[in-house]
């Protein structure tokens, strides 16, 4: 239930059924969120022993629970929001430090050897399934909204906007770092008229991707960022830095100092957080993206110090609340044609996933950043486009 687990234990510490029911009451309460209650927000337990299971697992169980059918609220991402918002993992005494959070710490969990776990057990998921949930370009970030009344809308909105911060002209050569099933390739290519490689740890993503940009000047690369070789005009990556872990960032970052031409510009964007921590939350670390970490805007900063400029830092965190909620529409009116493959268990698991997300985005507890980067600054300054 918190950001960062604290490892109480139901085992030896006295928490009986009835007093793990009243801790969850007591705490659930400094968010306005009722047990039974009958606001969409409030939380629902269909099975006994939730509070124990969330007191031995914290966030794991919680979502464990909710994954087993133990507990429901009728909108999940509102149930997060205030969750969120009042900060309740502050109002949980500290215990030891999970495992989760010592191997962040201690290791280096996105070597090069383990960047490929991501990409097989998250984004190789289907690319049918990704095509239900996704905009018709299958652009899986952020969209931007600003104008905008429809997903397919807002991910054009983004697509152009980071054209135009990078200042794309014909005849380019651009980076893409993480490049899904090349949306933004396709879109350059044929408006701006570039060129460009993009790389993924998705075998599913390169293969439609090949398919989707056939005819075009674009070109997929199955390999790690650390790999990648040549000379850019500009690079880009999207919603790829949350998987290279703080043990790396330097690394990452000069790597695109060495592959960028010393005139051009590198646009990152990606998720943050407000506040340093090892790892992500452990349920999404174990269920939805292994070896992820988010960044801060201190730790992005000090990988570059000495290699790049900050041109230009975009926050449109707000964003992602509408861009999750259209994907979970998506994923509601597709469900029936997957139902059979993927199971019960795993739609709960998603649902948890998507609405979780959203209802964090919405609390303004998790962050959006675009950044733009130069090697020697933009002579005269950089003009962020309208």
């Amino acid at each position: 239930m918190a950001t960062h687990s604290t490892h109480i234990s139901d085992q030896g510490t006295g928490f009986s059924p009835a007093r793990a029911w009243h801790w969850m009451e007591g705490l659930l309460a400094k968010a306005d969120i009722r047990v039974q209650g009958d606001r969409p927000w409030d939380i629902r337990l269909l099975k006994p022993g939730v509070p124990e299971r969330v007191l031995a697992k914290q966030s794991v169980g919680l979502g464990e629970a909710y994954m087993d059918g133990q507990w429901t609220a009728e909108r999940l991402d509102q149930f997060f929001e205030r969750l969120l918002r009042a900060r309740i993992e502050d109002h949980v005494k500290p215990g030891w430090l999970s495992w989760q959070v010592l191997r962040a710490r201690w290791l280096n969990r996105q070597t090069e050897r383990r960047a490929w776990q991501v990409g097989q057990h998250h984004y190789d998921l289907g690319n049918d399934f990704y095509r239900a949930m996704l905009d018709k370009r299958m652009t899986y970030t952020c969209g931007y909204w600003k104008g905008a009344k429809t997903l397919d809308e807002a991910q054009e909105n983004k697509l152009d906007l980071v054209c135009r911060k990078l200042q794309l002209r014909r005849g380019m050569r651009v980076l893409d770092i993480g490049c899904g099933w090349g949306s933004l390739m396709k879109f350059a290519a044929e408006r701006y008229g570039v060129s460009c490689v993009g790389v993924t740890v998705s075998e599913r993503q390169t293969a439609l991707g090949r398919e989707l940009c056939k005819g075009l000047p674009v070109e997929f690369r199955l390999q790690d960022y650390r790999r990648v070789e040549g000379q850019f005009d500009a690079v880009v990556s999207l919603g790829m830095f949350e998987h290279v872990g703080e043990r790396n960032y330097r690394t990452y970052m000069e790597l695109v100092h060495r592959v960028l031409r010393d005139d051009g510009l590198f646009l990152l964007h990606t998720i943050g957080r407000n506040e340093h921590a090892h790892g992500c939350d452990p349920w999404v670390d174990k269920y939805i993206f292994p070896n992820g970490q988010l960044p801060t805007i201190a730790g992005i900063g000090r990988a570059c110090e000495r290699l790049f400029v900050v041109e230009d830092l975009h926050n449109f965190g707000a964003d992602y609340d509408p861009t999750l909620m259209a994907w979970h529409a998506n994923f509601e009116a597709s469900w029936p044609q997957f139902e059979t493959s993927l199971g019960e268990r795993f739609y709960r698991m998603w649902r948890y996933y998507l609405l979780s997300c959203a209802g964090a985005f919405r609390a303004r507890d998790l962050q959006l950043w675009q950044w733009v980067l130069s090697k020697n600054g933009v002579e005269g300054g950089y003009q962020r486009p309208s």
